[in-house]
C-alpha cells in the first residue's frame, strides 16, 4: 500500500488555502508544481494546522488580529496572559466554523471554551477544538477502494492566568493533541498521533483618562504550541508542530459614553525551520528566525500581518473589519474580513465573513461563521469584596 496515494488527497483538504513545500525551488522551475504555480513555493509546512485556525467569529472579523484584544471567553486562545483581565466570574463560549463550505458540506471545525475567575488576580480555563474532515474515500495505487474513513483531530487546553501588578499579567495554557488521519487503512505504516503542547502568554494594559474620553493601550506577546514534534509513522519521521509568535497591540479609545472604537495590529512568526526539518525541537525553535535561505529579507517575509477595528455602540452591538496579509511564497493569503456583535446581559453572539483579495480561493470564502457566548458577571457581594481588597 502506498503511503503517498492516501495522504496526498487528504493533506490537499487540510490545507487547502495552503500549499505547502518543505523544499526551496528555484524560482522558475521546469516542471512548475501547484505550490509554485500560486506563489507559496517557501511556503513552511507543519503538523496539525488546525491549531492555528482562528476558533472565534470575533477576532475572525478582526483579520486574526487577538493578542491584545479586550478579553472574553476566547482569551485563551489568543493571549493567556489577559484571560484574568476579564471582567466577568465565569462563562463559555461555542464557536461552529463550516469549512470548505462551497465544495462540501461534511467538514467543520468547533470549539468550546469555558472560564472561571478564581479572585481578582487569578483565572482559569479550559478549551476544546476539535476537526472533522469528513467522509473520505481511501483507495491503493491501482485506484481499488479501500473503504470510508472519517479523518479528524482535536486539541484539549487548560488555562492558568495570574496578575502581576495592576496592569500585567502572564498566563499559560498546556494542550494535548490528538490527530487521526488515516484509521486502520494503512497498517502498520500509519498511526493517530498524539503529543503535547504548551502557551505562554504576556497581557499589559492601561487606561488612560481625561476629562473628555477615556482610552487603554494595550500590548501582548504569545508563544502557542511549543512542544515535540507529531509522527504519524515512525519516530524518524516527525514533523514541528505550528509554533507561533504572536506579538501585537490594540488601542482603544471612547468617542462618547456611547461610541467606542479599538485599534488593532497583530504580527505572526511560525517558529519552525524554514527548510531542515531535521533540527531537534529548540534549535528548531530558535533558529527559525535565522535559518531562512534568503536570509534578513526572506525572514521578514515569514512575518504575517493582522489588521483589526472594532466599533461598539453602548457596549451592545459590535462591528468589525479586518486585513490578513502573508507574503506571495510564504503562502500568499491575503484577505478581507468583516463581521458583526451583539450583547445583551450575560448572553453574545458573533457572526463573520472572509473575502479574499488576492482572486485566489480560501475555504473559508463565502462562509459565515458563528460564535455564542455566556458571560455571567460577579454578584454584588463579591464586588463590594474586590473594590474594598
Amino acid at each position: 500500500m502506498n503511503l503517498r496515494s492516501i495522504f496526498l488527497p487528504l493533506l490537499t483538504l487540510i490545507c487547502t488555502g495552503q500549499v505547502f513545500s518543505q523544499s526551496t525551488p528555484p524560482t522558475n522551475p521546469p516542471n512548475p508544481t501547484p505550490a509554485t504555480l500560486i506563489g507559496a513555493d517557501r511556503a513552511i509546512t507543519t503538523a496539525v494546522p488546525f491549531l492555528a485556525i482562528t476558533p472565534d467569529a470575533r477576532h475572525a472579523a478582526l483579520g486574526d488580529a487577538g493578542v491584545a484584544s479586550s478579553p472574553d471567553a476566547n482569551a485563551a486562545y489568543w493571549n493567556a496572559g489577559k484571560l484574568v483581565h476579564i471582567d466577568r466570574k465565569y462563562g463559555g463560549s461555542l464557536s461552529y466554523t463550516p469549512w470548505l463550505g462551497k465544495i462540501i458540506n461534511d467538514m467543520w471545525i468547533s470549539s468550546l471554551t469555558g472560564f472561571y475567575k478564581l479572585n481578582k488576580e487569578e483565572a482559569i480555563a479550559v478549551g476544546f477544538k476539535y476537526f472533522d474532515l469528513g467522509e473520505i474515500n481511501f483507495r491503493d495505487v491501482a485506484n481499488v477502494s479501500l473503504g470510508d474513513f472519517n479523518p479528524k483531530e482535536a486539541a484539549f487546553d487548560v488555562t492558568y492566568s495570574r496578575l502581576l501588578s495592576q496592569n500585567l499579567s502572564v498566563g499559560i495554557t498546556g494542550r494535548f493533541i490528538h490527530s487521526n488521519l488515516t484509521g486502520a487503512f494503512t497498517g502498520s505504516d500509519a498511526q493517530a498521533g498524539n503529543t503535547a503542547a504548551a502557551d505562554i502568554g504576556v497581557f499589559y494594559t492601561k487606561p488612560f483618562t481625561n476629562s473628555t474620553k477615556n482610552s487603554t493601550l494595550s500590548l501582548g506577546a504569545q508563544i502557542s504550541n511549543i512542544g515535540p514534534k507529531l509522527s504519524y509513522t515512525d519516530n524518524s519521521n516527525k514533523d514541528f508542530l505550528p509554533t507561533n509568535l504572536r506579538i501585537g497591540g490594540a488601542y482603544t479609545t471612547q468617542l462618547d459614553i456611547y461610541n467606542t472604537l479599538t485599534f488593532l495590529l497583530d504580527f505572526n512568526k511560525l517558529m519552525v525551520p524554514t527548510v531542515d526539518r531535521d533540527q531537534t525541537l529548540l534549535s528548531g525553535l530558535f533558529g527559525s528566525f535565522t535559518d531562512a535561505p534568503d536570509g534578513v529579507k526572506e525572514e521578514v517575509r515569514e512575518v504575517m500581518t493582522s489588521l483589526g477595528i472594532e466599533y461598539w455602540y453602548n457596549q451592545t452591538f459590535a462591528a468589525r473589519l479586518g486585513y490578513f496579509l502573508e507574503a506571495k511564497d510564504k503562502g500568499n493569503r491575503k484577505y478581507l474580513t468583516a463581521g458583526v456583535g451583539f450583547r445583551r446581559d450575560n448572553f453574545g453572539i458573533d457572526a463573520a465573513y472572509i473575502v479574499p483579495t488576492n482572486k485566489r480561493e480560501h475555504p473559508l470564502a463565502e462562509t459565515l461563521r458563528f460564535t455564542i457566548m455566556l458571560l455571567i458577571p460577579q454578584n454584588d457581594i463579591e464586588r463590594e469584596e474586590s473594590i474594598t481588597d
